[in-house]
């Protein structure tokens, strides 16, 4: 049932991480992860946002989900299988023209419910460094934050995990 945010409404869809809506929002993730981490990385956002086969966010083990505001994509994020209980949340994003709205929460919320929906009792995430909005996010979200961890000289990664509520 679509939900709304002032006289817009809110809905949710899964779709394909090859789906050319998906391209939207990791194309702009891409471009976000470049100008944040360009000086830390050796490698360039592309390599990051294709690290992991598309299959991995499929049903039965993963989703892929569109937050679109009057049919327009506003936010999203995916999931795969981290271990038989654990799903790992990925590429949550908000386009820069919709940020301080709760949409982040909302597709996190959304993420969240799929996730118990499928099977998993536990969620596990990382945000770098430079993501100091995500980092509160999670951190007022319910989720525990886990020992920092170095992935390469000098960048640190900021893990997070969360129990979820079995599914109705």
């Amino acid at each position: 049932m679509p939900e709304s945010i002032g006289t817009a409404e809110v809905s949710f869809i899964q779709v394909s991480p090859s789906d050319e809506r998906a391209a939207i929002l990791l194309a702009d993730l891409e471009r976000e992860y470049d100008e944040r981490y360009h000086d830390l990385l050796d490698e360039a956002a592309e390599e990051e946002i294709n690290r992991y086969p598309a299959d991995r966010f499929l049903p039965p083990d993963g989703a892929f989900v569109l937050l679109l505001l009057d049919g327009e994509i506003a936010a999203g994020g995916a999931f795969m299988r981290f271990d038989d209980d654990t799903a790992e949340f990925k590429r949550i994003w908000t386009h820069p023209g919709h940020r301080r709205k709760g949409l982040s929460r909302r597709v996190l919320m959304e993420l969240e419910a799929e996730a118990a929906r499928r099977g998993y009792s536990r969620v596990f995430l990382t945000t770098g460094p430079r993501q100091p909005e995500a980092q509160a996010l999670y951190a007022t979200s319910g989720y525990t934050v886990l020992d920092i961890i170095e992935v390469e000289p000098g960048f640190l990664v900021h893990p997070f995990e969360k129990a979820l509520e079995p599914a109705a």
